[in-house]
């Protein structure tokens, strides 16, 4: 149980770096964390339609695994014997 404890947590520290990094490269829509470094001077970098919607999928598949982990790792903690 515990094996299954600590991968649950790597899990889990792993999905929510990703989840910080890829929720501040999305395009800022003006005054907040990503103009804040730079988000609002490279305006013509981030145009690509299909690029921001690739980070939109990448930023909700990551979310919903965190979600899963977050359960399971209360599952795990309740049913431990």
């Amino acid at each position: 149980m515990t094996i299954l404890t600590i991968v649950l947590q790597v899990l889990l520290v792993l999905t929510s770096a990703m989840l910080v990094l890829t929720i501040l490269m999305h395009k800022g829509k003006g005054g907040g964390l990503s103009d804040m470094f730079g988000g609002g001077l490279s305006s013509s970098l981030g145009s690509s339609g299909v690029a921001e919607r690739n980070l939109n999928r990448i930023t909700v598949g990551s979310a919903i695994v965190w979600g899963v982990v977050i359960v399971l790792l209360g599952l795990v903690q309740r049913f431990a014997i």
